[in-house]
């Protein structure tokens, strides 16, 4: 019996290798297997974790241009106004191709009590003034339009003088200047309320150049705007009207509207 157990391991020695090489291929297809599902997993996994990492970069993005957004209108809303004028908040949807035609069409028309000739301002001083209304949109003349004038006084010592688009967004030309005239490179140049157009007081241009030619009868004087022309993106209009705000419900604008047209009206009537 004793030889027989001894017989039986000696049998099993000899077959727990072929046993070992017969499961082997098993092992082996096991392990693959496994190790492609979790490197499959692996690259599944990474491809999802890039996917979230573009959308959060998006969303940071999408953040801080809301920020920028929202210190711009901020900015804009702060403008300091007389408390006799309200402030309308539009938006510019398109910028003329020709490039001596500077005006642009903003996202207020009729609806929202928008009027030829109401005058239009950034957050640093004189943009332009409403040149054609729509019942939606309005079309906005700027400033260094070749067509535009706009009176100015310099707020130094009160020279009056007329700020003439250059057809250049960043001059404006000042013609039938005297050579006694005391203007300096540096000095402001703010609406004079002459014309009725503009209030008066508002930032528009900074002297930047002055000829000193005395054998000319006039003085060549240019000057930059205040308002950054070239990188407008929202605008606002003065009036003695309730304000609409681009934020406001419909109802509220149309209530708002109304109330506008029925003031005007009133005007017309008196």
């Amino acid at each position: 019996m004793a030889s027989f157990e001894s017989f039986r391991g000696y049998l099993q020695s000899l077959v727990s290798p072929l046993q070992y090489l017969a499961n082997t291929p098993k092992q082996a297809m096991t392990w693959a297997s496994t190790n492609i599902a979790t490197r499959q997993q692996l690259m599944t996994e990474n491809q999802q974790f890039r996917l979230n990492e573009l959308k959060f970069h998006e969303q940071t993005m999408q953040l801080n241009i809301v920020k920028q957004e929202n210190v711009r209108l901020r900015s804009l809303l702060a403008s300091p106004l007389r408390s006799e004028l309200k402030k309308m908040v539009a938006e510019i949807l398109a910028v003329d191709s020709d490039p001596y035609s500077h005006q642009v069409v903003i996202n207020r028309g009729a609806g929202d009590g928008v009027y030829e000739g109401q005058p239009v301002l950034d957050a640093s001083g004189i943009v332009g003034q409403i040149l054609h209304v729509g019942q939606t949109t309005s079309r906005v003349i700027l400033i260094t339009d070749i067509s535009h004038a706009v009176p100015v006084r310099v707020q130094r010592n009160g020279l009056r003088l007329l700020a003439s688009g250059s057809g250049q967004i960043e001059r404006l030309n000042h013609n039938f200047v005297p050579q006694s005239a005391d203007i300096k490179i540096g000095d402001l140049l703010v609406t004079s309320g002459l014309g009725g157009k503009y209030p008066e007081g508002y930032p528009v241009a900074t002297v930047s150049f002055v000829s000193s030619d005395e054998s000319k009868e006039f003085v060549r004087v240019y000057s930059t705007p205040i308002a950054k022309i070239d990188r407008l993106r929202y605008l606002l209009l003065l009036s003695d009207a309730e304000p609409v705000s681009i934020f406001a419900p419909k109802s509220k604008q149309k209530k708002l509207d109304a109330q506008n047209k029925a003031k005007n009206k009133t005007k017309v009537t008196h």
